[in-house]
């Protein structure tokens, strides 16, 4: 899935008015099945940039062309319609419902692209980022690290063709931090998936062919 980033605009207003631009963007792009790291410091704009290219966040200005399709012409319902089949997430803060389970969380996943729960992939994946044994905790008695690995698996459940991954080895420890670049790395190049992941880690930007800084194309300027 190629993406496309045109004069891409997005403020906030502070409560005391002034107004804060997080996102001033002229250009970007990714090629299908390619696979991105950028590295920018905290408060850089990396969540802002992958919620306005998935979505969940209007742009002020500018379009993100997502495979032929401008995400920012869409209404908000299309905008969750596209998401749920064509966008994995990785959120930095999990967004685990914390009512069920592990698995529960992966095959909700699923759900909201209108796909049949796939007990069998969910399983696996949750395996392969070493919580076959945690299926049933609720994220309340994981830890931290383990929620994160969860959030990574439901990312891929969806079999996404594009994966948007916010800081995803923040949580875990060093040794668990290979297996989860591993899995979505290889599950991207397996499926074709095209993979954009934001870090402030070095070590874990070198490991990627193609790393970008995002202030080297993020000019964002305070008004006042």
């Amino acid at each position: 899935m190629s993406l496309s980033i045109r004069a891409l605009r997005k403020s906030y207003v502070e409560p005391g008015g002034r107004t804060i631009n997080i996102l001033n963007v002229e250009s970007f792009d990714m090629a299908s099945a390619e696979q991105v790291v950028l590295v920018g410091s905290s408060g850089g704009g990396k969540t802002t940039l992958l919620n306005t290219i998935s979505g969940i966040t209007t742009a002020d200005s500018g379009s993100v062309v997502i495979d032929g399709t401008d995400v920012t012409t869409l209404p908000e319902a299309g905008r969750d319609r596209f998401r749920a089949l064509k966008i994995g997430f990785v959120f930095q803060t999990f967004n685990l419902l914390p009512a069920f389970s592990a698995l529960e969380n992966v095959l909700l996943g699923m759900s909201f692209s209108g796909q049949k729960a796939d007990h069998a992939h969910a399983r696996e994946l949750l395996k392969r980022v070493g919580l076959e044994h945690r299926l049933n905790h609720r994220p309340s008695e994981l830890s931290v690290g383990e929620q994160q690995r969860v959030a990574v698996a439901r990312g891929l459940a969806n079999r996404p063709s594009l994966l948007l991954a916010d800081e995803p080895t923040a949580s875990v420890d060093t040794a668990n931090q290979d297996n989860v670049l591993s899995l979505i790395r290889e599950a991207c190049t397996e499926n074709k998936v095209s993979l954009l992941m934001v870090t402030h880690s070095p070590e874990v930007a070198s490991k990627f062919d193609r790393v970008e800084k995002l202030s080297d194309f993020n000019k964002p300027e305070v008004a006042a």
